[in-house]
């Protein structure tokens, strides 16, 4: 019996010393997991989708434990929904924290999809359970990816896409203001008589091919004239200007050809009378506002003015709250003019009277002499034809947007 109850208390304390041995060894390590997602402070990991995200956000996502560096820039990927392409981003990790940058700005009003696939691991050889999915939308309303320049006037006057800012000195008697809805943001309000905003480099805007510029607009007609709401170097360049009856309004622009008969450039006006005129040259379409007038439309209200140039078909479209109600053949001019060789907006510009500025609020700089001494065209007159009202939302495409595509942008940031 002593022998047995020594066997029977070795074997114990056998057992105790093989607990202890397996009760020391290392932990395993934990599986990966995701902690927070973050955009600007904005939570991406709730459960509903986050909105409002800034259009120049660094998105943070935060792990639980450290992160391979190599594993999550495979892992991670950003779609655009409108138009399912992929945009390219930068990502850094430093321990647990990885950071998802993108390379260009999000476009305002739009749906991102991001996804962190369980290729991702951590230092430990870890990975995610499953991937993580979570969608997003921009601030602002919608616009077509893909802009070269944006202005949304946000309390200022930079273009969001490149960062072109005004020239120095080159912002007078500006305010910003509540915009046309909650999601726009704010407006740039102009006072008629002194308001003007001025860029250097206009020429840069325009790319003699494919062409668009998209611009909402709510004039104030208290002051009793025609508007010129922008213009680069007036017709040498483009000029966008409303009519003081507010029954039409027109992009004036400057177009170079490859004529061998003809020489320089030309100017044409993408001109919508309201009046569903045909008799002028090469236009197809021109919608007729009569009898209540266009004046109903755009008179002291927010409107959405887009003027589109297709460098193929070379026709010329203008559309107004989404809807064509203009459009223009240069096809159609007689044989051997120039618009039938016309290749797309260019500028054409020459100093001292013609200045390659961008101005907003007025047809050009300051810098420009042309119409100095007109009491309609000369800045320093206070009855010129200044703009009066709120601008917002100015987009510039070298390319030529579809109407499915005006229609959306329309369509999202209506009043």
């Amino acid at each position: 019996m002593k022998t047995l109850k020594w066997m029977l208390s070795a074997v114990l304390a056998m057992g105790m010393m093989v607990t202890l041995f397996v009760g020391c060894s290392e932990d395993e390590p934990p599986a990966l997991s995701l902690v927070s997602l973050t955009a600007d402070g904005i939570d991406l990991n709730g459960a509903t989708s986050a909105t409002g995200v800034p259009v120049g956000a660094t998105i943070t996502a935060t792990f639980n434990v450290a992160v391979d560096a190599a594993s999550a820039t495979a892992a991670i990927s950003l779609v655009r929904q409108f138009d399912n392409v992929s945009v390219p981003v930068t990502v850094t990790v430093n321990g647990a924290d990885v950071t998802v940058n993108p390379n260009t700005d999000f476009s305002t009003g739009t749906l991102f999809i991001m996804t962190i696939s369980n290729a991702i691991k951590s230092t430990e050889n870890k990975t995610l359970a499953a991937p993580v999915e979570r969608n997003f939308t921009s601030a602002g309303t919608f616009a077509v990816p893909g802009a070269f320049a944006h202005w949304t006037f946000e309390d200022n006057a930079v273009d969001i896409i490149s960062g072109r800012a005004p020239k120095t000195n080159g912002t007078v008697d500006i305010t910003y203001v509540a915009g046309r809805k909650a999601d726009a943001g704010k407006a740039a309000s102009f006072n008629g008589t002194t308001s003007i905003i001025e860029y250097a480099n206009g020429d840069q805007l325009m790319n003699n091919s494919n062409w668009t510029m998209s611009v909402w607009v709510k004039p104030n007609s208290s002051l009793a004239k025609g508007q010129f709401v922008l213009g680069l170097g007036a017709f040498y360049g483009f000029q966008f200007e409303i009519f003081g009856s507010y029954n039409a309004f027109k992009l004036a622009g400057s177009y170079a050809h490859t004529n061998p008969a003809g020489a320089g450039g030309f100017s044409e006006d993408m001109w919508a009378d309201g009046e569903g005129n045909l008799g002028w040259q090469g236009w197809v379409f021109s919608k007729d506002f009569r009898p209540a007038g266009m004046n109903t439309v755009i008179k002291d209200q927010w409107a959405h003015y887009v003027f589109t140039y297709n460098a193929t078909t070379r026709q010329g479209i203008v559309y107004l709250n989404g809807e064509r109600i203009k459009e223009q053949d240069f096809d159609l001019w007689p044989d051997n003019s120039n618009p039938r060789f016309a290749t797309g907006l260019k500028w054409r510009g020459a100093a001292p009277d013609v200045v390659n500025e961008l101005a907003l609020g007025f047809v050009q700089s300051r810098a420009g002499t042309m119409w100095a001494n007109e009491p309609w065209g000369g800045y320093t007159f206070p009855g010129a034809n200044h703009f009066h009202g709120l601008m917002d939302d100015l987009l510039i495409y070298h390319k030529t947007l579809t109407p499915a595509e005006i229609t959306a942008m329309y369509n999202s940031g209506k009043p």
